[in-house]
């Protein structure tokens, strides 16, 4: 080495100070420098650097957003929130993927069997964010839910959360299936309010039943009634829970469920079965 770094650029450098294009040139031969090195070392105050090498970790160890969790923030979502939002499980490629296929299968096959009222789709609607609540938030299918439960965060908030993300991802599929129903007009829709009663309905049994087993019976009962409501209708006629009455008592029961649901918002922090929020 013909040159060194002056004691004051190191001082300077020490304290984060050098401005380029010093900067560069000390940093390029500091790193062949051992003397310079050393002066570096002993001008440097060990607990600033320990907090550098502090910060530095925090900072790789930091993890990466993924796309989800990015365009969350992006949009204004709290970061934690976003956080939560992008590890719920039914929020994956993987879910959407067979999702999106069950539903085209489902189309085609209406389409095929040029039936008055689009039934197979309308019974299969609304078990889709059934199933994605079941699987959004609980200790057998969430990956993430010993971290969630320890989250600083009222059970019901979180569960809200995680619930509504679900359901505009699942009702915005069932609505693009719908679309590719034109010939049925509005009649396509009718899959709308029984999915709300049973979504509604399953979360306000869940205190009681647990998140997974709650919507298990909800997902039964709507399997019975459509059994029972197509032996009554073997003729052709509508079934039941499509037709205006049972459009409107889907509409009755889940506006009833959401009323439940908020009475019993305090006991998402309690132990029930299958179910075990922070407090």
């Amino acid at each position: 080495m013909t040159w060194h770094v002056a004691e004051d650029d190191v001082r300077a450098y020490a304290r984060g100070e050098l401005a380029p294009p010093m900067l560069w040139s000390a940093d390029t031969h500091l790193a062949q420098c051992a003397e310079c090195r050393a002066l570096l070392a002993s001008v440097t105050d060990p607990v600033a650097l320990d907090a550098g090498w502090e910060r530095l970790d925090a900072e790789l160890d930091v993890p990466r957003r993924g796309l989800v969790e990015s365009l969350l923030v992006r949009i204004g979502v709290a970061d934690h929130t976003a956080r939560l939002l992008a590890a719920t499980p039914v929020l994956r490629r993987s879910w959407f993927g067979a999702v999106a296929l069950l539903l085209v299968m489902t189309v085609l096959v209406t389409d095929a069997s040029n039936v008055a009222t689009p039934d197979v789709f309308l019974a299969l609607a609304p078990l889709l964010p059934l199933a994605g609540v079941a699987m959004a938030y609980g200790p057998v299918l969430d990956p993430t839910y010993e971290m969630t439960v320890v989250a600083p965060m009222h059970g019901f908030k979180l569960l809200m959360i995680r619930t509504t993300a679900v359901l505009v991802a699942g009702l915005g599929l069932n609505g693009l299936a719908t679309l590719a129903l034109p010939g049925y007009g509005l009649a396509a829709l009718a899959w709308l309010l029984p999915a709300l009663a049973l979504t509604a309905t399953s979360l306000a049994l869940t205190p009681r039943l647990g998140p997974v087993l709650a919507p298990g019976v909800v997902g039964g009962a709507w399997t019975a009634l459509l059994v029972t409501a197509h032996e009554r209708a073997l003729h052709g006629g509508t079934l039941a829970p499509f037709t205006a009455t049972g459009q409107t008592v889907a509409a009755a029961v889940a506006v009833l469920a959401a009323g439940l649901l908020y009475l019993a918002r305090d006991r998402f922090d309690t132990k029930t079965p299958g179910f075990h929020p922070t407090a």
